[in-house]
Parts: C-alpha cells; sequence; structure tokens
C-alpha cells in the first residue's frame, strides 16, 4: 500500500483497473486471522457502556456472517443489536452518546458519529423480523436531521436534549473546534450514515440531508483536498489534516454517488482518494502496520495529532474496493438494497 501513487493509483482508480492483491477471487473465504479478530469482539456485544457497537460489529460479525453464513455471527450481532438498543431514549427519539445506561451525566448526549451505528439495528430487524430495532434508528436519524444540519449544511460533533421529555437543549462538542464549527470527520459520519439509513427505510428525505452535508464538506476542503480537522478551525485551511476524514467522507461520497445516479459525488471521491494516497501514506515510519498518516484523532484534546488511526486504514480500504470491486464490496456490506 505505501507505493500505490508509484504504481499509478490515481490513473488505475480513475479507469477503473484493479492492482494485484484485490482480485474477487481471493476475497472468496476470510482469513483466519480476520475471524480471530472478530471473535475477539465476543464480549463486547454485551456492552451497554458505548453506542460504537456498530463501529465494532457491523464490518466484523455482520461481514463474518455475510462472507461464512456461521450462525454465530448472527447470533452474536443481534445480541449486540439488543445492547445498543439499551441506549435508546424513547422521549427524544435518539441513542446516548456516552455513559452508562443508568448513569445521568450526558444522559440527553447524542453525538453524529452516531449516524454509522444505526445500521446495526437495521440488520437485527432484518434477521428477526422485529420493526423495533430499524423503528429506534429510524427515529434516531430523524432526531439527527432535525436538530443536527445547520442552514449551510454544516454539522456539529453533539447535541444535546433534555433526557426526560426530550426537548433541545442546544449544540455542543467535544472533539470539534466549538459548538457552532464544524469537526470534518463528523461531517463524513453524518454523510455516509445517512446515505445508509437512507438505503434501509427508503426515504429519499436522508438522502437530501447527506447530500447537503457532503455539499458543504465538499465547499470546505482545501487546494490539497486533505480535509483539516475542523472546516471552521481559525488556521484552517493550514490547520491540523484529518486524513481518516478523507478516508471516510470518500466511501459515502460514492455510496451517495450511486444512491443519486449524480457522477460529480463519485468524481469528487475519487478525487479524494488520489489525494489521501498521493500525500497521506506512510512509507518509512514506525508506526506499526498503518497505512493512512496525517489523521488527528481529537485536536481541542491535543490527543493524537496527525497520527495513524485503524479506521482511516479500513475506510481508504473500503473506498479503494468500493471503485474497484464494487460488486463484491456490495456483498460484504451489504449497501445497494433499498426498501420498495
Amino acid at each position: 500500500m505505501g507505493v500505490l501513487p508509484e504504481r499509478g493509483l490515481g490513473r488505475r482508480l480513475l479507469a477503473g483497473d484493479a492492482p494485484d492483491g484485490l482480485s474477487p477471487q481471493r476475497g472468496r473465504q476470510i482469513p483466519h486471522a480476520g475471524l480471530d479478530s472478530a471473535q475477539r469482539l465476543a464480549p463486547r456485544r454485551y456492552d451497554t457502556t458505548t453506542h460504537d457497537l456498530g463501529f465494532l460489529f457491523c464490518p466484523s460479525w455482520v461481514t463474518a456472517w455475510r462472507l461464512t453464513g456461521g450462525d454465530k455471527w448472527r447470533t452474536g450481532a443481534v445480541e449486540a443489536a439488543d445492547s445498543l438498543m439499551q441506549r435508546y431514549n424513547p422521549r427524544g427519539r435518539f441513542i446516548r452518546a456516552w455513559g452508562a445506561v443508568n448513569d445521568p451525566h450526558n444522559a440527553g448526549r447524542f453525538i453524529i458519529d452516531t449516524m454509522m451505528n444505526l445500521d446495526l439495528p437495521a440488520f437485527a430487524s432484518r434477521q428477526t423480523g422485529d420493526e423495533k430495532y430499524l423503528r429506534a434508528a429510524t427515529e434516531h436519524a430523524m432526531t439527527a436531521q432535525r436538530v443536527f444540519p445547520g442552514a449551510d449544511g454544516s454539522t456539529p460533533h453533539a447535541f444535546d436534549l433534555d433526557p426526560d421529555t426530550g426537548a433541545p437543549v442546544g449544540p455542543a462538542t467535544v472533539q470539534g473546534y466549538s459548538s457552532s464549527s464544524c469537526w470534518s470527520r463528523g461531517q463524513a459520519w453524518g454523510t455516509y450514515g445517512f446515505t445508509t439509513i437512507y438505503r434501509r427505510t427508503g426515504d429519499r428525505q436522508f438522502l437530501v440531508t447527506a447530500g447537503w452535508l457532503a455539499d458543504f464538506a465538499l465547499g470546505a476542503l482545501g487546494s490539497d483536498r486533505v480535509p483539516v480537522w475542523d472546516y471552521r478551525a481559525p488556521q484552517q485551511p493550514h490547520d491540523s489534516k484529518d486524513a481518516s476524514a478523507g478516508a471516510i467522507m470518500a466511501c459515502g461520497l460514492l455510496d451517495l454517488s450511486a444512491a443519486t445516479g449524480r457522477q460529480h459525488y463519485r468524481e469528487a471521491a475519487l478525487r479524494l482518494l488520489v489525494a489521501l494516497s498521493q500525500t497521506c501514506l506512510t512509507r518509512k515510519s514506525s508506526r506499526g502496520e498503518a497505512v493512512v498518516a496525517r489523521c488527528t484523532r481529537n485536536r481541542p484534546d491535543e490527543d493524537g495529532i496527525e497520527i495513524s488511526l485503524p479506521y482511516a486504514d479500513y475506510y481508504l480500504l473500503e473506498g479503494i474496493l468500493r471503485v474497484l470491486k464494487p460488486h463484491d464490496v456490495d456483498r460484504v456490506i451489504g449497501l445497494s438494497a433499498v426498501p420498495a
């Protein structure tokens, strides 16, 4: 991966040619290392302290079930969805982000990231026939759609509601510059997540929202096409970069293009992938097996400034495979279906 630009990745992405090692024949079975890695997540399917269960179980257990048919993967993913459902607040119609389910601190806080966790309950509804999972996911998305996007399509990182009544309190942030700024990774989570929930529900308003968020992000990108950590940070576009936001946004844009038929989203995604591959890959570093550099985890806390992050690697690979092997990617992550 470290030499992709020198092999002409940009030209090959634009031409649709597959690099060596990405043959679909090689992806018919999951290597034992992949299944072993997924298995280590087994205790987390009962974790009720986090909203991140979709992040954890969709690319691992759900994918393992799709590729192997092993019932334990399906059952475990539904169990994880049950744990996530415990964080759903029916009064505010949202899934709370942080803290134990019985902890009053942050009880009314939800964050744009959670849009990416909604595919886990959607999966559980399809597998069990119980609509409660998808209903909760849809209601969360509708609440997020109502409170997150600003008039220009930008989103704050967090929003607070009164946990007892669901009344809006106001925007907030933890990883963004301010409650009125636009944390770039959150904007990418929102673009990808709203497109996915459209695919699960057929509600075109979610697709409109995804496009709104995407348009703001694309308009905020600098000439190098690598997102800054916050699109409204005082020193942008010359502030710390977050390549992970670019990789996630590229995946969201490719799916948005496929869902809307708008080619300019695909072209923007290709430009993002090329820019990341030309300027953000590791080559001679001591960062273990990381592929992507120039990522920022939490700038306000000075926690991980322009480092490597595992989800940057994951979404860069997903983005490349979405371009080169779209049917195989769909078979793995199941994003083609829209309800009739």
